[in-house]
């Protein structure tokens, strides 16, 4: 049985929605002022950024007539900063009228054209969705009418900035260009004012409109309450079905109980529902047995549908008066999704903890509220001895310097902030760590929270600092290379003008060491290189610097001297260290060395008039004696004079055209078919005849010419190839060395993709030869312009694998697809067993990877069969072809024209 409630509610809780409806209406005429307030504030805005923006017009304006008059820069920054409030303006509308744009692009654009902030959002709204309206329409189009005349006078403000840069300005062009300003101002002041008077207009007439908007929305408003008053005073008697409509529609579960028995007396359709029952099935129903573990007065439960389904809920009973008598109003919330989030919260806290960086929670004073176990391990601080302490109390900058406040300021200001710290464990040591902060902001936008994630680097610094070392000495013998020798010695140089005291540069080189190349191999001449780089270090002090700067030559900084003479029983030593033979397991080498030794302050002031002067007197060494040292004497000046005109002419033979292209087919080693040639340089001097690559490439890498020298290569090679192409020969692959100075170059990439437009030579076609070395300079670029000569399709080659680092990882770079065995392996196939072994292994290396392999230096059938049988797909050497020029490369690919025969390719001759 149903009960009805019959209390009757007091008058005036029955009048209250007539009362709120007055204040409804009262803030809506509130309101509708208020709009007509800030649309006033925003006209008023319009004026005042009409006002800066005519100001900063004619002031504009006549500091570019007084900078072209007089050419004073304080008058070009004047009107700098004008046409930026221009600028600003103009861009701020632009953009709106663009229809896509950013707000607070647009209102900071407005910040900077001068406009008051209170009005920026409202003018944002009327360009937005009210250009059209009058007189605002107008004075836009009076506005965009001047946009050309205003660029224009930022285009003369360049002119003339130029021109008294340059000092080429003349009198009769300033005045020129003052009356070119002056005819500017001529068309844009008539057209400033009409603009100015337009938004006057437009203030006027949005005026009176919102006038007459506000009288006629607080009219339509107080009908409106008249008539909600007769319906209300109307509906006063159906109270009872408003109540029980309340009741029924009510989104949490309520149940009307009998305080004695405990069963329901009335529930709401949203019981019935939640328990997938007829809502008269209720009443008489025990409260309890609806729930699974009996029935809560207050507090969470799981309630029970008939199907055995449950919901978890949230119980609050209360006690009423129900016409005479009291009864118990239990009030079932669903909490299904508060549930749901705690079981996220709980899932997320077990993420944090699992996380395997170290995470630390901290509140806005930057003390520790939470931390992860990978934190605990990390620093070995329980995250109790943590809480309540700053957590860049252990912290400090890698310098040693503490988190400065600036860093929290940009944090708070919004900025995340990634950077490394020096943390210290709880045992006092101390490791460097890579620490990322970030906030969590409350609704006003206050740091809330700090959230810092922690990792140890300390081995990606060892790893950083090896490759640095790699970058800094040479992989072959360990010593320091060319550049790194000469910074260190312009440092002792530094220091020993401070103390007084002396330096002295040892220019060692071997003696006949290409005899041992060509005798033995590379390889023999590179365990030589090593064990002669042994025998130098154990000579040195500590303190001195031994390096590699060539191939068989070496430099010796000895610092801290009093004289240069005291070098000489180190050069002596070293002298007799490097006559003893040397045993390289199959062989026993004797070698000797000759020394040139120059000092500061007697024979330069400098690094690389130390290293020069040193080579002059070693070269006089070589050529008097051998196995001998000299000091340096301005008399041995002469060839270096020789090397340093080389190097002079060397700049004017790219524009005197002395370059020339030669050219190594590269040969398909089943088919002996040329499917590549390789584009290699010579120099033509006009008086000493050809200059071997050797003799002038390390000179050009010194002055920083390599970088023109390379990019000539590429480009007349690529229309040398497109020459071949019209001359309907085969199609060849173009090969091109590359080295390291040019790899490493900003404009690398943008250079071959510039020859390969302007030649129109397909980018497959294209073979970039890079050595390992080359590779190993660019650093962690690497990656980066691989993958952009991989997105333009041209292959890379790595060039002498096996004679340097070595990496594997190498290989594995997008873009490489080329793997050249190097000529000092294929130099002892087939009966060397270690070339043999590493070269088999190569091949199979490369096919593993889907590389192309290509030998260098063939010289005999035997190695041709070698590398045939193993896997090699190509071949380059003088067993082939010696580097040709083009005429003779387009002479030996030629078809032969046989009648009645098709056309075939000419096999090349071997030697």
């Amino acid at each position: 049985m149903r009960l009805e409630a019959s209390h009757q509610q007091p008058l005036s809780r029955r009048l209250r929605p007539l009362a709120y409806a007055l204040v409804v209406v009262v803030g809506l005429v509130l309101t509708l002022t208020w709009v007509a307030l800030q649309t006033q504030v925003t006209l008023a805005g319009f004026l005042n950024g009409e006002s800066l923006w005519s100001k900063a017009q004619k002031q504009a304006v006549i500091d570019l007539d007084e900078y072209a008059a007089h050419g004073r820069p304080g008058d070009l920054a004047g009107f700098r900063r004008n046409y930026a409030v221009l600028l600003a303006d103009r861009e701020a509308r632009d953009a709106i009228a663009g229809g896509d744009f950013s707000h607070t692009e647009v209102e900071a654009a407005f910040a900077r054209g001068g406009v008051i902030p209170e009005a920026i959002p409202g003018m944002v709204f009327i360009f937005q969705y009210f250009s059209g309206m009058p007189y605002v329409r107008e004075a836009v189009a009076e506005w965009r009418s001047v946009d050309t005349s205003l660029l224009e006078l930022a285009t003369i403000a360049d002119r003339l900035e130029e021109g008294y840069r340059s000092g080429s300005l003349q009198s009769g062009d300033a005045t020129a260009e003052r009356d070119r300003i002056a005819a500017l101002n001529d068309y844009i002041e008539p057209r400033a004012k009409a603009f100015s008077l337009d938004i006057a207009n437009g203030a006027s007439w949005l005026g009176r409109v919102l006038f007459f908007t506000v009288l006629g929305v607080a009219a339509l408003a107080s009908l409106l309450w008249l008539r909600m008053a007769q319906r209300i005073l109307a509906g006063i008697r159906g109270t009872e079905e408003r109540y029980s409509l309340l009741f029924d529609s009510a989104a949490d579960a309520i149940f009307m109980v009998d305080r004695e028995s405990g069963h329901i007396l009335d529930a709401n359709d949203r019981a019935a529902t939640w328990l997938g029952c007829a809502r008269a099935d209720l009443t008489g129903v025990e409260l309890a047995s609806l729930f699974v573990d009996g029935s809560p007065e207050s507090g969470e439960g799981l309630l029970r549908d008939v199907n055995g389904g449950t919901r978890p809920v949230e119980t609050q009973s209360s006690l009423v008066a129900w016409g005479a008598r009291q009864v118990s109003q239990a009030i079932v919330r669903d909490i299904s999704d508060r549930v749901a989030m705690e079981q996220e919260r709980k899932i997320a806290a077990e993420a944090l903890a699992s996380i395997a960086e170290g995470v630390i929670i901290a509140d806005a004073d930057r003390r520790v509220t939470t931390t992860n176990a990978a934190h605990v391990k990390l620093t070995g601080f329980p995250a109790q001895a943590l809480r309540r302490t700053r957590f860049d109390a252990t912290r400090t900058l890698a310098d040693g310097r503490p988190l400065p406040q600036t860093l929290w300021d940009d944090i708070a200001a919004g900025d995340n902030w990634l950077g490394e710290v020096e943390s210290r464990r709880a045992d006092g040591t101390t490791y460097p760590e890579l620490m990322s902060i970030s906030t969590i902001r409350d609704r006003d936008g206050r740091p809330q929270h700090y959230v810092a994630v922690v990792s140890d680097i300390t081995a990606r610094k060892a790893d950083r600092q090896r490759l640095q070392h790699l970058a800094t000495h040479d992989p072959l013998t360990g010593l320091v290379t060319r550049s790194e020798f000469e910074r260190r010695c312009a440092e002792a140089i530094t220091r020993a003008a401070h103390e007084r005291g002396a330096v002295a540069v040892l220019f060692v080189d071997l003696d006949a060491f290409k005899v041992v190349n060509d005798s033995y191999s590379h390889a023999i001449g590179d365990a030589l290189l090593m064990r002669v780089a042994e025998r130098i270090r154990a000579q040195l002090a500590p303190h001195d610097v031994a390096g590699r700067i060539g191939g068989d030559e070496f430099t010796v900084l000895l610092a801290d001297l009093r004289s240069r003479e005291e070098a000489l029983l180190v050069a002596e030593a070293m002298l007799a260290a490097l006559a003893r033979p040397f045993d390289l397991g199959d062989y026993e080498l004797f070698v000797s060395a000759s020394i040139g030794i120059a000092g500061y302050p007697l024979d330069g002031n400098d690094a690389v008039t130390l290293i020069a002067n040193a080579d002059a007197a070693m070269y006089v060494a070589k050529t008097e004696e051998r196995n001998a040292l000299r000091f340096y004497t301005p008399k041995m000046h002469a060839d270096a004079r020789r090397r340093l005109k080389l190097a002079s002419e060397l700049r004017q033979a790219l524009s005197r055209n002395e370059f020339q292209l030669v050219y190594q087919p590269s040969v398909e080693m089943k088919s002996g078919r040329i499917v590549a040639v390789e584009a290699l340089i010579r120099w033509r001097h006009p008086e000493r005849g050809q200059i071997a690559p050797d003799e002038f490439i390390p000179i050009a890498e010194s002055l920083g010419l390599i970088r023109q020298i390379d990019q000539w290569v590429l480009e007349n090679a690529s229309r040398q190839l497109v020459a071949w192409d019209e001359a309907r020969l085969p199609s060849l692959r173009l090969a091109v060395n590359v080295s390291a100075g040019s790899f490493g170059h900003p404009d690398f990439l943008h250079g071959i993709a510039q020859a390969l437009r302007v030649s129109g030579v397909h980018p497959k076609r294209l073979l970039v030869e890079l050595t390992e070395s080359a590779i190993l300079r660019l650093g962690e670029d690497t990656q980066r312009a691989m993958q952009t000569l991989h997105n333009l399709g041209v292959a890379v080659a790595i060039d002498d694998f096996g004679t340097g680092y070595s990496s594997l990882a190498y290989l594995k770079l997008p873009a490489v697809a080329y793997l050249k065995i190097d000529r000092s392996f294929v130099s002892g196939l087939p009966m060397n067993a270690n070339d043999v072994a590493i070269t088999e292994a190569m091949v199979a290396i490369a096919r593993s990877l889907d590389l192309h392999t290509i030998a260098e230096g063939i010289e005999t059938e035997a190695q041709h069969e070698f590398l045939l049988r193993a896997g090699c797909q190509e071949g380059q050497g003088f067993l082939y072809s010696r580097p040709l020029p083009p005429d003779e490369i387009e002479r030996l690919l030629a078809p032969k024209a046989t009648k009645g025969k098709r056309l075939s390719l000419v096999p090349p001759k071997r030697a």
